[in-house]
């Protein structure tokens, strides 16, 4: 696949797309990566340095793309945060582009709002442009439980909930839905889970919790989830693939003992999924 990456860049460490760009050519994709901002590391460590681009520059980026008469041959954009609503009009402005010239082109968005234990960590306003603007125009989404609940407009505590709530969400626009994070009743203790659904059904996958929690495991999730789900056609595939491969990474990163996520150490697990994992069929 072509992907246009619209994300944010750090030079040190792994989020935006310094998280989700090694990944995808690990796969053998080719990923357009245009920046929002480009920072010295992310801003889960508090300082940083480097440039916030302006909404227009991103755009002139784009435009000089599409003056090289490619974007026909885009066959997704990838987006992640958006802190200014001017630059998610610009994404969605690349959307326009891409599937005005290639309608079989899908647009997958990680709706990047918090978290569960920290609330909302963007700008106020940002959550419901996503909601209301966003969200709508998307064909996937990668919410985490926490965003799923504020999309949906109310909290889940089982499956059944759970699922509720991505109907209700999908009805507003977006065919496939990949929640992570996932903490309900029936999920035992020390687990959570990644639930996927689509028009065909839903799936969900059960995983250890690791004693970790670093920056940028959300931008590789969408990464993958849209590389996979786009080659196999197989939410469930694509789910066990995804998961098997950001497994392998965290594991990684726990031995590893660092804050940044162990993109390049694991790397054979990401062009090599692990079959660590069996989506089990929930609807």
């Amino acid at each position: 696949m072509k992907i246009l990456s619209i994300q944010s860049s750090v030079a040190y460490g792994h989020v935006g797309n310094s998280a989700a760009v090694f990944p995808l050519q690990r796969l053998g994709h080719e990923v357009w990566p245009v920046l929002t901002v480009h920072f010295s590391n992310h801003t889960g460590y508090g300082a940083w340095r480097g440039p916030l681009l302006a909404p227009a520059d991103v755009a002139e980026v784009i435009a000089g793309i599409a003056d090289r008469g490619v974007l026909g041959d885009a066959d997704a954009v990838l987006s992640g945060y958006q802190g200014d609503p001017a630059m998610g009009a610009v994404i969605l402005d690349a959307v326009e582009q891409v599937k005005a010239a290639n309608p079989a082109a899908v647009y997958c968005c990680d709706p990047v709002m918090g978290d569960t234990g920290r609330g909302m960590f963007v700008r106020p306003g940002i959550p419901e442009f996503l909601r209301d603007t966003v969200v709508p125009r998307a064909d996937i989404i990668t919410p985490n439980h926490f965003e799923l609940d504020f999309l949906a407009g109310g909290a889940t505590g089982t499956l059944a909930e759970v699922l509720a709530a991505v109907d209700a969400v999908r009805a507003t626009g977006p065919r496939h839905v990949l929640v992570t994070s996932v903490l309900h009743g029936d999920v035992p203790e020390g687990s959570l889970e990644v639930v996927a659904v689509s028009d065909e059904g839903a799936w969900a996958v059960t995983t250890p919790l690791l004693p970790i929690s670093p920056n940028g495991g959300g931008d590789v999730t969408a990464a993958l989830y849209l590389a996979h789900l786009r080659t196999t056609g197989s939410p469930a595939t694509a789910l066990e693939r995804t998961i098997g491969s950001v497994f392998a990474v965290l594991q990684a990163t726990l031995a590893a003992g660092t804050r940044e996520i162990q993109l390049v150490a694991a790397q054979d697990a990401i062009a090599a999924p692990p079959a660590s994992f069996t989506a089990r069929r929930v609807r």
